[in-house]
């Protein structure tokens, strides 16, 4: 029996509205460069390699300015929509929920200060049921490089039962990429409280739903890029994602 081919995913949606004060530096985080090449080169590698066309970026206070060094390295054929979030201070859910009018379609979701390689998005496209959210997760807890800032994972098999930072049983950790269908925007909009929600709030909703999906990432590689410490772990590491 011959298995179906992936379902194609055409759109991106790439998390860039924070300010990164805990890396420092004076300089973007998407644009920080990592063996010689901004940081966020390496995302729109590895989304062209699995087909996406199109790239929406969330971005925050330095918006425009940000928009036009990513036209710069966008690669060639792909499309790049930037989409202000003039509530950038508030959580990263808020930050989703801005590109809710754009999207009709399931598509992938990550940081844009998140580096991992392209494997992992072959395993959502491979695994993902594309009817929930499937979120991408390291089981190699022992490999984690700051474990404390870690985003943890509860599951059942494939079913999240519990996702946050402060998680005190866990056996996988949140990598930041994710396959999602539109109906995440309506968790996130019902995880609102004052207007604000983060996406491990509407994540949580969508796992009590059964909606909720952990795909095992197994040998393949990515890392938050959030202090210095950790960029010099991506700098050392950064070898993975060459071609």
């Amino acid at each position: 029996m011959i298995s179906a081919a992936p379902t194609p995913i055409n759109d991106a949606v790439i998390l860039m509205a924070g300010v990164g004060s805990r890396l420092g530096g004076g300089i973007e985080k998407p644009l920080v460069p990592i063996a010689g090449r901004p940081l966020v080169s390496y995302i729109f590698d590895a989304l062209e390699k699995v087909g996406v066309r199109t790239v929406h970026t969330v971005l925050g206070a330095t918006g425009e300015r940000l928009a036009a060094d990513l036209r710069r390295l966008l690669p060639e054929g792909m499309r790049l929509n930037p989409i202000l979030n003039p509530n950038w201070k508030k959580q990263n859910g808020i930050s989703v929920l801005c590109a809710a009018t754009h999207l009709r379609q399931p598509f992938f979701l990550t940081m844009g200060d998140h580096l991992f390689e392209v494997a992992i998005l072959e395993a959502l496209l491979a695994e993902s049921d594309h009817v929930g959210v499937s979120l991408a997760v390291d089981r190699k807890i022992e490999s984690i490089f700051d474990l404390d800032d870690a985003t943890k994972v509860k599951t059942a098999g494939t079913r999240i039962t519990g996702i946050g930072k402060t998680l005190s049983e866990y056996d996988a950790i949140d990598t930041g990429v994710f396959l999602c269908a539109p109906t995440v925007f309506d968790y996130l909009n019902r995880a609102r409280r004052e207007g604000d929600c983060s996406l491990s709030d509407g994540m949580r909703l969508m796992a009590t739903a059964g909606k909720a999906r952990a795909i095992d990432i197994g040998d393949a590689w990515w890392q938050d890029v959030d202090t210095p410490e950790m960029l010099e772990r991506a700098e050392q590491e950064s070898g993975r994602l060459r071609s």
